[in-house]
């Protein structure tokens, strides 16, 4: 056996943060060092933080970038390193830098730049065409960047057939629901088709609405998983690699021979000056990492990216309003497993419609989770806002506008305990509002950050029972789940006066939404035709709402934002 000791070191970096992202990668790479890695790797664009979007217009940003990896090159004495920064030339690159022993000793420029859902890559970078493979010792190796790998016969395949054993692919790749498994099964793909290991290294973390999964992994050439990174956690991955297995994989694969000379001429190689390994190598510690069910992934990445967008931006509480119904009670939830129960309050705003149940539920879930109760009546200020309009209403019925009179309190009430106390207020509505506009500006939309504006309302109750499953007794109290969902604006309301059931919107929402079905098709698919008229009328007539939403954690593949953006103005209509 010919064993090559690989580490992939999964880390959560802040954009522009270099400071704390240097100290993190040389952190990794020492842990690295001490169990006798000889090549550790860090991810997309981990000196600067990813993705840093406009700041890559700044020469100061990108000059810092620079000082902060060559910080990095000192400290890889010892081992290869490769690590993700924007390399500058004639224009900028989205880059890796190969650092052994303490010297900068390649370059690698991403080649392909992704430009669709929440990449926007073509706007700053310019791509590369060079496709280098590294000589070290016994030991042929290559880097790409995450795109890269996903294209049959792109740089994994020239790299492989100039002799690369091993290609280290680093990533930032933003998380929604099922794509771990998807991308496994991609990596293990190239794998075989390469006959080359591959170690993909991720990101873990939020930024904004992103978050970053984690989940490195090590395939050997047969496209079997040698060894797993945690999901929604850093993680330092370490697996000795067969690298003779490729060798003798290779001696059966006729098909090599004729394509190696072609490849070699756009591969050029490196050699490495070599260096002594530690005999023995020390033992690794045993992993055990199980992936996560669907819904529990979920979870994981909803308490990731709220953690993360609170902490990173310099937040220590947060407030939730708690309206005794299923979206605020999980909002909280969350909240809590992400921040800590002395870090959340919950603030119940009753009102004259408000039933005995809600406001019991809403106290329930308060000392269930352990946080802070606040309760602000708001029927003595909508009296006052009443009293102010009533002559510019005289002689008109009550209708919606005075039910979104009660939403707007209750942002305005939320805010300033936000502006008195610095509590960020995050906000309760789910995707399947948003979609339709079941929603109100300037109040249930109020706020900092929509911690399940991507989650649509069937889900919601999934994970909110998933809360209550990982904890073994009913944080959510059960008259939540059983009790028919209701904004609580007028007598004897329910959600259900105004929208289809929530199971049927959700479905004509993920073909309208996620797949782009049209509405011929989804009345085809067995949905009534006026319900399919009328839910795609009101996705198309609240686009101008969703775009003053807060940002929030994108789950599904096609978050509104960053992954759907048609003009608010649109006359477009299908028949």
């Amino acid at each position: 056996m010919r064993l090559f000791r690989v580490g992939l070191a999964q880390i959560n970096p802040t954009v522009g943060d270099f400071e704390a992202n240097v100290r993190m990668i040389v952190d990794g790479i020492a842990r690295a060092r001490a169990l006798g890695c000889a090549l550790v790797a860090f991810p997309e664009l981990a000196v600067t933080g990813y993705p840093p979007e406009d700041l890559l217009f700044r020469p100061a940003f990108i000059e810092a970038n620079l000082r902060a990896l060559d910080e990095v090159t000192r400290a890889s004495r010892g081992l290869s390193v490769v690590v993700g920064f924007v390399d500058k030339r004639d224009d900028i690159f989205n880059a890796a830098a190969i650092l052994h022993d303490g010297a900068r000793v390649g370059v690698y420029h991403k080649q392909y730049l992704p430009n669709y859902g929440v990449f926007d890559e073509n706007r700053y970078f310019q791509a590369g065409t060079e496709a280098p493979v590294f000589v070290r010792g016994d030991t042929t190796f290559a880097v790409n960047v995450c795109e890269d790998m996903w294209y049959p016969a792109g740089p994994t395949t020239v790299q492989a057939l100039a002799g690369a054993e091993l290609v280290v692919n680093i990533n930032g790749s933003p998380y929604h629901a099922g794509k771990a498994r998807f991308r496994e099964q991609m990596l293990a793909t190239r794998a075989v088709d390469d006959l080359v290991c591959v170690a993909y290294v991720n990101t873990v973390g939020g930024q904004d609405e992103l978050v970053f999964d984690g989940a490195s992994l090590i395939v050997n050439e047969h496209g079997e998983c040698v060894a797993r990174g945690r999901m929604f956690e850093e993680d330092l991955v370490v697996a000795d690699v067969d690298l003779e297995a490729v060798f003798r994989a290779r001696l059966h694969d006729s098909r090599r021979r004729k394509e190696k000379l072609r490849a070699a001429e756009a591969a050029p190689r490196i050699t490495l000056p070599v260096l002594r390994s530690p005999e023995p190598l020390p033992p690794l510690p045993p992993r055990d990492v199980a992936s996560p069910g669907p819904v529990e992934e979920v979870f994981g990445a909803l308490v990731l990216g709220t953690r993360d967008y609170v902490r990173k931006n310099g937040f220590k509480r947060v407030v939730v309003g708690l309206s005794g119904g299923i979206d605020s009670s999980l909002v909280a939830a969350i909240a809590v497993e992400a921040l800590g129960k002395e870090n959340v309050a919950g603030v119940t705003m009753p009102s004259a419609y408000s039933s005995a149940g809600t406001r019991r539920d809403s106290q329930r879930l308060a000392k269930n989770l352990g946080i802070e109760f606040l309760s602000i009546p708001i029927t003595p200020v909508l009296r006052a806002y009443l009293r102010s309009l009533a002559k510019a209403f005289k002689g008109m019925k009550e209708d919606v506008t005075e039910e979104n009179l009660q939403a707007r309190i209750r942002g305005n009430l939320l805010m300033a305990l936000s502006n008195k106390f610095g509590w960020l207020v995050l906000t309760t509505g789910n995707k399947s509002e948003y979609s339709v506009g079941y929603t109100t500006l300037y109040g249930d939309m109020a706020g900092g950050f929509a911690v399940i504006k991507d989650v649509p309302k069937m889900l919601v109750y999934d994970v909110a029972r998933h809360v209550n499953a990982r904890a073994g007794r009913a944080v959510i109290p059960e008259t939540v789940f059983t009790r028919a969902p209701s904004a609580e604006l007028r007598p004897n309301q329910t959600d259900q006066d105004t929208l289809p059931p929530y199971a049927d919107l959700d479905r004509i929402l993920a073909g309208y939404v996620e797949e782009d079905r049209s509405v011929s098709d989804l009345i085809a698919r067995g949905f009534p035709p006026e319900t399919v008229r009328r839910v795609v009328s009101m996705v198309n007539a609240n686009e101008y709402k969703r775009r003053q939403a807060p940002p929030g954690v994108k789950i599904t593949p096609r978050a509104f934002g960053r992954d759907w953006r048609p003009p608010i103005v649109n006359r477009f209509r299908e028949p």
